[in-house]
Parts: C-alpha cells; sequence; structure tokens
C-alpha cells in the first residue's frame, strides 16, 4: 500500500512544472517529507537540470527559509532537524554527481564539541543547518582535543573552524585551542566561529574567535559572510 501512495506522489510531482515542483520542494522540506525531497530531486535531474542548479535553487533555496523561520522563532529545534533529514535525501542523490563534476561548495567548515564536553545536539543542527546552505562540514564529534582540530584542518583545508560548548567548565577550552593555532602560525589561514548556550559576544572576543554565533541560523549567515569578505580580500 505504501508504495502505492509513495508511487502516486511522485506522478503528483512529476506532473508539476519545474518553478512549481520547487516549490514544492520548500514546502516539502519545510515539513520534513523526505522521501518527496529524494523523489523531486530524482525529477528534475531527470529533466536535465544540473546537480548544482538543484542543490542551489531547490535544496538550498528551501532550506533558507527554514532557517529564516527557525531564527525568528516560528520553528523549533524538531523542526529543522525534520527539515535538514529531508534535505539530506536529496544530498544523498545529488553528493555522487557533485563529486563528479567537481563543483565546489560554497565553503567549508570543520567543527567538533570541545574537549571535556559530550553535548552534541547543538553542534549537530549547525552541521546539519550548514550543509542545508551549501558546504562542505566535517563533523569531530564530541570532547574534541585541539590535536584533533589541528589535524582536521591541515588536511582538510577548511575555511572555518567551528567550536561548540554547552558546560561553564569547557568554555575556556576554545582559547586553548586558538592559542594553539597562533603557536603553531595557523591562526590566521581560518575564521574560527565559537557557539553554545552559556557563550556570549563578549566571551567570543576574549578567547580570540572571529564570531559567536547565538543559534545554527545565525551561524549560517555569518559563516556566509565571513567567507564571502575573506575571499574578496584574497582576490
Amino acid at each position: 500500500m505504501s508504495q502505492q501512495v509513495e508511487e502516486k506522489q511522485e506522478l503528483v510531482l512529476a506532473d508539476l512544472a519545474d518553478d512549481e515542483l520547487v516549490e514544492q520542494v520548500f514546502d516539502d522540506l519545510y515539513d520534513g517529507l523526505a522521501d518527496e525531497i529524494a523523489a523531486a530531486t530524482r525529477i528534475l535531474l531527470a529533466r536535465g537540470w544540473e546537480a548544482k542548479r538543484v542543490l542551489d535553487e531547490a535544496l538550498v533555496g528551501g532550506m533558507n527559509i527554514v532557517g529564516v523561520d527557525f531564527r525568528d522563532g516560528i520553528l523549533f529545534v524538531p523542526e529543522v532537524l525534520l527539515a535538514a533529514n529531508a534535505m539530506k535525501a536529496g544530498m544523498a542523490i545529488l553528493k555522487p554527481i557533485l563529486a563528479e563534476t567537481g563543483a565546489e561548495p560554497i565553503g567549508k567548515m570543520v567543527i567538533g564539541t570541545v574537549k571535556g564536553d559530550i553535548h552534541d545536539i547543538g553542534k549537530n543542527l549547525v552541521g546539519m543547518m550548514m550543509e542545508g546552505a551549501g558546504f562542505e562540514v566535517v563533523d569531530l564529534g564530541i570532547n574534541t582535543h585541539a590535536d584533533a582540530y589541528i589535524a582536521a584542518l591541515r588536511e582538510h583545508k577548511p575555511e572555518i573552524l567551528g567550536m561548540s560548548a554547552l558546560l561553564t567548565t569547557t568554555m575556556p577550552y576554545m582559547k586553548v585551542v586558538i592559542d594553539t593555532l597562533k603557536a603553531q602560525g595557523l591562526r590566521d589561514d581560518y575564521i574560527v566561529m565559537v557557539g553554545g548556550a552559556p557563550l556570549n559576544e563578549e566571551f567570543g572576543k576574549a578567547v580570540g574567535a572571529d564570531a559567536y554565533c547565538r543559534d545554527a541560523a545565525t551561524a549560517v549567515e555569518v559563516a556566509k559572510r565571513l567567507v564571502q569578505e575573506r575571499r574578496a580580500a584574497r582576490a
């Protein structure tokens, strides 16, 4: 029965014009409907859309709406996680194609929860929202030591290092990581963004971060702006 329902849903999506289908993708992302997002992604590709266009116009476009409503308090964490999960269903189809065509992400980020801290919901949400905005994200997980951050930065060569902490006792470790970057002459190579419930703007400045982000939606906006500014300055 479920297969018949899915086929009916695909048939309906396939009957939509391109612009209508993109609008439907926005709605389905907002509602966290992973199967529908996967189906729409395949339909657009079958119609000759390049994978990068599907990503930018349909998936990222939809997640931008989710991000704005999350920032404005219209959506909450559970809904955003559902939307991000639906986005991943589309990305699973697009990633192999994007890799083949050599399409560049809009930026790359290494992210992790700092040493001594095992909280990861906020970090995971930032990672999902960043992927939803078109960034490539390398997630180091929880309890991340300075050496692990440094090794990941050297290996993946991102523009951004993101650090998360939920405990007041682990917050100071962010400065340890930034001081380690300075000691190794690497600090200026990366944009450092920090976040977590107990942090604030003043703390971010005190530890030497480039930006403090109060939530995942803000992190995406700040990341886009800082990467663009960095690339413009180097052009």
